[in-house]
């Protein structure tokens, strides 16, 4: 009998240990059978005091009531599947007549705390059924991304989000992104995990960083054209449109609209040209969008409507070519001059990291998904990387991204450099990969003259 106390003694003391250091593992190993127990012992109750029930209906009462058997309960919600994932459950859910999605997503947070789970979040996956995604632990505490995450063309992992699902970012779904943060908030951390994904892809990586360079010519060796001032960015911009412009041209010559071709083999953009013939896509990333759009004298208010004016063309125009856009910065408002605005509006994707005020966050949130905007400005100093995402549907949700080092993106970088295409249009903005430091002797300091 010692022996047998001494085992649940061990047993509880090791569970313990691992819900506090490995909640992951915790999870995998106890939780994720306590959990189950918990949702399936409770579920009848959970769902009678969360409001989820509908009456029996009127047959089964009749029938009671001519048997003279006790009143039917009201009915919850079947149970179509209940499946273990590596960070909590999921729950699809069949809804009873009269029951609706948005009843289930208005309970989520009291199916938290009746089930015992770190999260619940909720989808509608077709009419009248309901999945129900639940985390057993805090999965952007520590983010540890699937070892297998899919990956396909112009469609890489970024971030993991709340529900401990893996968070996307799909170019030819969204083509276009804005990403907006304070100092130290996790932006490049980010930008850096977003352009080692890309580095594997068959992409052309396009990079404008007016800080002098320092974010991305780090990543030389991956980009096709670099800019690191205002001046540079304004004549790769104009480059960018003149080869949007040579691409339009080629999907002209090859629409293929005889008579005599089915309408599906017409070709509206590079994706439905033939491979021989698709040029490869372009990522064009703009790291502190601001400095594009400042000026002090009359020559930078000209080329600051010049840069402007070439962003938003190739953000209304560029996605059939193949040019994707990613702009980064600290603030993104009507402050920053005409044309802003109207560039806001072609940028469907939001992600928002911590921010100094709640007028950032409306900038990013406020006319696509009012409700983000209050997660947004609490998202604590102490989280970097933690960020809330949206597109134009008005969904939302939180990511957190992995910790990517710069020294890591540059091996990234460095391994697929083989990748980097060679654009003719942007020849003149090539990178040049400086050669490898050669130690510079310093002289001794001279011996004081003796008097």
């Amino acid at each position: 009998m010692r022996w047998l106390m001494a085992a649940v003694v061990l047993v509880a003391v090791l569970a313990g240990l691992l819900r506090w250091r490995r909640p992951a593992w915790y999870w995998l190993s106890f939780g994720v059978t306590f959990a189950t127990c918990r949702v399936l012992g409770r579920y009848r109750a959970v769902m009678d005091a969360c409001g989820l029930t509908v009456p029996p209906p009127r047959w089964r009462l009749a029938i009671a009531r001519m048997a003279n058997r006790p009143v039917p309960e009201p009915r919850a919600p079947r149970i179509l599947r209940l499946r273990p994932t590596r960070t909590g459950l999921v729950l699809r859910l069949g809804l009873r007549p009269g029951q609706d999605a948005f009843d289930v997503a208005a309970s989520c947070d009291r199916l938290r705390h009746s089930f015992g789970m770190f999260g619940v979040t909720s989808r509608e996956i077709r009419s009248g059924v309901v999945e129900l995604r639940m985390t057993g632990y805090d999965v952007l505490r520590r983010v540890q991304m699937p070892a297998r995450a899919e990956r396909s063309t112009m469609r890489v992992p970024v971030a993991l989000r709340e529900d401990g699902d893996v968070h996307y970012r799909d170019y030819q779904t969204t083509p276009h992104a804005l990403t907006i943060g304070a100092t130290k908030s996790g932006k490049s951390v980010y930008q850096r995990n977003l352009v080692a994904e890309l580095a594997a892809q068959e992409v052309a990586l396009v990079g404008i960083d007016c800080k002098q360079g320092v974010e991305l010519f780090p990543l030389a060796r991956r980009f096709s054209a670099l800019a690191d001032n205002p001046d540079t960015a304004a004549d790769l911009l104009d480059a960018l449109i003149s080869h949007m412009e040579d691409v339009y041209q080629l999907i002209r010559a090859e629409q293929r609209i005889t008579s005599d071709t089915p309408d599906a083999d017409i070709a509206a953009d590079i994706w439905d040209l033939p491979d021989h013939l698709r040029p490869v896509p372009i990522v064009l990333l703009v790291d502190e969008v601001a400095e594009l759009a400042l000026f002090a004298t009359k020559d930078e208010e000209k080329r600051r409507d010049r840069i402007i004016t070439a962003l938003a063309r190739l953000a209304q125009l560029g996605r059939a070519a193949g040019i994707y856009l990613e702009i980064c910065g600290q603030r993104f408002g009507s402050e920053l001059g005409k044309g802003i605005t109207m560039l806001r509006a072609q940028l469907s994707v939001r992600t928002a990291h911590r921010v100094n005020d709640e007028t950032s966050a409306n900038m990013a949130f406020g006319d696509i998904a009012p409700d983000a905007v209050l997660a947004t400005v609490q998202i604590p100093v102490s989280a970097p990387g933690l960020a809330i995402t949206g597109d134009a549907s008005g969904g939302w949700s939180r990511i957190r991204t992995p910790h990517t080092s710069l020294r890591a993106a540059v091996d990234a970088c460095n391994k697929h450099a083989h990748l980097t295409p060679d654009l003719p249009a942007l020849d003149a903005f090539r990178p040049v990969l400086a050669s490898p430091a050669v130690p510079v002797a310093i002289p001794a300091p001279a011996a004081p003259a003796t008097p």
